[in-house]
């Protein structure tokens, strides 16, 4: 009997590569483990059984060959139901792509495929990945493994819920505005949100483009690492990806400044301390803790609800119901303009229509500079904060959420506390930073905390040093 509980990559590997059990044994194992938990879970909207079989039998073919593996060969992973796998069903949680199957494979997923990972199933998500709690999925919600009555966050929901319940090893999700990290931070599990176009988000089904980053959600900084380098890299498919070099020079001295700006009203008391005490910890460990500011923290908010919505507007208009997606009645209608109506007011879920409603409306004549375009300034002076406070400081820490996981229908009627929640992450976003959620302790009511420590630019190295830092002063 295989002990699925807090498996990490690296355990997976040396017990495949030791023959203490095979890959097919481990993959049947977190798919029984899959049909006994998930159906109070609801981390996954499709299983891809037939093919995780036969992917994990390929990986032990080789092993009885004594070849050597790499490190993700033959290790069980979920996918967010955004990401393209050929043939398989990628719904992004919409009703309107419910019978969809990608007829191509994501870069991401053609890495992974080149590293011999075992592809488990699709995980749900908020709607189009617009949402923070995978409660707007237009399916089901997800619910907590810490905590069925709550929320795992979102809209990367159902990828923190796989790896939190122990229904896979590690997972990708998405990260627009905080849709990793935050979940990550909800389920008590690592997720990392990386530096703009060092992923290739060809496959991804977009929301906002200058925002979107693919990343990994796992249960240890090390294990977002080795999935990072796997999945990292320049895509001629993607003209925003990019193949820089991610060098780290290390210091004596580390210092790591703390924005009064993520300390201030409306910040649970328990995740305050949760964070305060890392700070502690660090500090007495000889890292130097400098107090900063990030003045223009209070606009970011509104100015990424701007330029979200203006490119998910752009984005999902491709969204007919005539090419693929649902489609009505061409007999009911009167004209093309009708039946784009129909299509989209019956597929779309409500918060995706209100958003692309609020997109809409901001890039259309007259709005336009005096919404989106005023926000694109507002959008430069956020990365300038980061780039001044960066010439200080080498790293940024704070909570990835102000507050802990809350139950599910809590915020169905105060969507604007569900949209200011959003406060630690979208920043990070707009900057095009990388940026980490490290689980950091868990309430009295044992809810997991999330604490988030940013980078600059392409210093995801060392992100994982100081991630790994902070996770080893906390066992």
């Amino acid at each position: 009997m295989i002990n699925l509980q807090n498996l990490t990559i690296k355990e997976v590997h040396e017990h495949l590569k030791n023959k203490d059990f095979s890959s097919s044994e481990i993959t049947k194992a977190y798919l029984e483990n899959i049909k006994i938990k998930d159906p109070d879970i609801k981390a996954y909207i499709s299983i891809t059984e037939e093919s995780a079989l036969l992917q994990a039998s390929k990986v032990d073919e080789k092993i009885a060959s004594n070849a050597s593996i790499g490190l993700l060969e033959g290790v069980p992973c979920s996918i967010k139901d955004n990401i393209m796998i050929k043939g398989e069903r990628c719904t992004a949680a919409s009703k309107f792509l419910e019978n969809y199957r990608a007829i191509y494979d994501a870069t991401v997923i053609e890495k992974l495929k080149d590293c011999g990972s075992v592809f488990l199933g699709k995980t749900n998500l908020d709607e189009f990945a617009m949402g923070g709690s995978c409660e707007k999925s237009g399916f089901f919600p997800t619910r907590n493994p810490h905590d069925l009555e709550r929320v795992p966050g979102g809209s990367s929901g159902g990828s923190a819920a796989s790896v939190a319940g122990d229904l896979c090893v590690y997972s990708l999700g998405s990260d627009t505005g905080g849709s990793v990290r935050q979940p990550a931070a909800f389920c008590g599990v690592v997720g990392l949100k990386p530096t703009y176009g060092t992923v290739s988000r060809y496959g991804l089904i977009a929301f906002a483009s200058s925002l979107d980053q693919i990343g990994p959600m796992a249960r240890t900084v090390e294990d977002c690492e080795i999935v990072f380098d796997a999945i990292k890299g320049a895509d001629k498919k993607d003209s925003t990806s990019t193949d820089s070099v991610f060098s780290h020079e290390r210091k004596d001295k580390i210092r790591i400044g703390v924005p009064k700006e993520y300390f201030g009203e409306g910040l649970n008391e328990e995740v305050k301390q949760a964070i305060n005490n890392v700070i502690s910890v660090l500090g007495k460990d000889g890292v130097e803790i400098v107090d900063i500011t990030l003045p223009h923290t209070e606009y970011a908010l509104a100015c990424y609800y701007i330029i979200a919505p203006s490119e998910a507007s752009a984005n999902l208009a491709r969204f007919d119901g005539l090419r693929y997606g649902k489609q009505g009645e061409i007999g009911n209608v009167g004209s093309i303009n009708d039946l784009y109506l129909e299509n989209r007011t019956n597929g779309f879920g409500a918060e995706v229509r209100k958003r692309i409603m609020l997109g809409t409306y901001t890039l259309s004549s007259g709005y336009y500079d005096a919404y989106y375009k005023k926000a694109l300034k507002v959008r430069t002076l956020v990365r300038k904060d980061f780039e001044n406070a960066f010439k200080d400081v080498d790293f940024i820490i704070g909570p990835t959420h102000p507050s802990l996981p809350f139950k599910i229908g809590e915020m169905e009627d105060d969507p604007l506390a569900m949209y200011l929640a959003d406060i630690y992450t979208v920043s990070v976003n707009l900057a095009g930073l990388p940026g980490i959620s490290i689980p950091c302790g868990k309430s009295k009511n044992n809810l997991p905390i999330g604490i988030q420590v940013i980078a600059p630019a392409f210093q995801e190295r060392a992100l994982f040093e100081i991630g790994k830092m902070i996770e080893n002063k906390l066992r």
